[in-house]
């Protein structure tokens, strides 16, 4: 069996996993939308600020930050699959057979993408009924599920290895968390970073959530720059390489510490 044929039985694993549960999906998106709906209204005057870049409705300005949120947190607990599986021998099974171990990874990253897909989608529906229009059309609908893919790539290979390293619960909890709300606050999901203190603009350029955050929110512009869009893909698509690299070779970490 080819590895692209192991990456699609383990997707459909915990695809099946989640049907039989849907109640995860629910749970992940309530936290989310409060916060779309709560902040929306709270820093509605936010765009008179002097120095705003963020156009003329915060809510439109928001949503791509929540949206983009939301996947960040959802696939930085990505690893606690792995951990379920350790605890409960299914891991080493998988090892001893001749599963592919990118196959492992990649299919956990397709399964927390389609969650983030979904879940863009009611994000973008709530939005709307709040009142959002959107410039960039479909297209821009597009662009920013792309975005959302990639950023979730990104951090469900980090999740994965990092599970595999640690081994334990309480310690991916607790690096995603550490990781998580800095890469959040350091970034325009909130707020515009040109109403910020300079440094906070210098480190959110090197962010791989602010990437994210700047292509979706781009890209559902009336007047898109796709250069600056096409370039923050570019860059999140070469890091969930790497990080997909990375993560597989976690592998060998957690079978020399078995």
């Amino acid at each position: 069996m080819t590895a692209i044929t192991h990456t699609t039985i383990l997707t459909a694993r915990q695809l099946r996993a989640f049907i039989r549960v849907p109640f995860y999906l629910v749970m992940n998106l309530v936290q989310p939308i409060i916060w779309l709906l709560l902040f929306g209204q709270l820093f509605t005057k936010v765009v008179d600020i002097p120095g705003f870049s963020g156009g003329d409705d915060y809510l439109v300005f928001l949503t791509p930050g929540i949206v983009m949120m939301m996947a960040l947190f959802g696939s930085a607990w990505a690893g606690t699959s792995y951990i379920q599986d350790m605890d409960r021998g299914v891991m080493d099974r998988f090892l001893t057979s001749p599963t592919s171990r990118s196959g492992m990874i990649v299919s956990t990253m397709l399964y927390q993408s389609v969650l983030a897909v979904i879940q863009t989608l009611v994000v973008l529906g709530v939005a709307w009924l709040a009142g959002a229009r959107f410039g960039g059309g479909v297209v821009g609908m597009l662009v920013l599920l792309l975005a959302t893919v990639l950023l979730t790539f990104v951090f469900s290979a980090f999740s994965n290895a990092i599970a595999l390293i640690a081994k334990q619960q309480t310690a991916l909890i607790a690096i995603s968390q550490l990781i998580s709300f800095p890469l959040m606050f350091l970034s325009s999901a909130i707020m515009d970073t040109s109403l910020s203190p300079a440094w906070v603009g210098d480190v959110a350029r090197f962010n791989p959530f602010e990437w994210a955050v700047v292509a979706g929110r781009g890209a559902l512009q009336d007047s898109p720059d796709w250069a600056e869009i096409w370039f923050n893909l570019g860059l999140l698509a070469a890091l969930a390489v790497i990080m997909t690299w990375l993560a597989t070779r976690a592998f060998r970490t957690y079978q020399r510490a078995a």
